[in-house]
């Protein structure tokens, strides 16, 4: 029973000077950014915003497997390696459809810059997952003296397929068809049928 108590003791004491130790900022040597995007990055997100206005939303830094899932017939071997190559993945910007936030088109932006470059090389992986999920895929080179209209046209030449669907959900008749045309008044007159009776 004492060894008990005296254990006990000896545990809280090595507790609380563990939790003294860690909040000495050692656990957490963190400081603010001063910025949460380059320059780069914030210039072209001004332009994209800009040049889509306010039809879309548009998000930064998405991981790849927030935007799409594994298919339902992907054996569990599959979805796991497909899930562990994507984890790793990061977008530069997605334009969402501002209603209900389904993605439209993803964006990447290529620096030649620098020893190897900023996703200079295109990653084949993130092209086919894209491809293969429906969402398309835009890479614009940086470089200076873009305008809006040249991001928005090139926004729009990778949004020509749901552009199309667009037209077709306007198109596509949104009313019942209308019921079976059914007889106003009776087909044989209501004398005959009663001298019949």
């Amino acid at each position: 029973m004492e060894l008990a108590i005296i254990l006990m003791i000896l545990l809280v004491v090595v507790s609380v000077s563990a939790m003294k130790l860690s909040d000495s900022g050692v656990t957490f040597p963190f400081r603010r950014k001063p910025s949460l995007f380059t320059p780069v990055e914030h210039t072209f997100l001004n332009l994209i915003d800009q040049a889509v206005g306010s039809e879309f939303r548009v998000l930064c830094r998405v991981r790849l497997n927030d935007l799409l899932l594994v298919q339902n017939h992907a054996n569990r071997k599959q979805a796991s390696a497909a899930l562990s190559r994507a984890s790793g993945r990061q977008l530069d910007f997605v334009l969402c459809h501002r209603n209900d936030m389904s993605p439209v088109l993803a964006i990447d932006l290529v620096h030649s810059s620098g020893k190897d470059g900023y996703k200079t090389q295109k990653d084949w992986f993130v092209s086919g997952a894209l491809d293969a999920a429906g969402v398309p895929h835009a890479r614009i080179k940086v470089q200076a003296g873009y305008t809006v209209e040249d991001i928005k046209e090139c926004i729009e030449t990778k949004l020509i397929p749901y552009r199309r669907s667009q037209q077709k959900l306007a198109q596509a008749p949104t009313h019942n068809p209308a019921p079976p045309k059914r007889p106003t008044r009776p087909v044989r007159s209501v004398r005959s049928s009663r001298a019949a009776a």
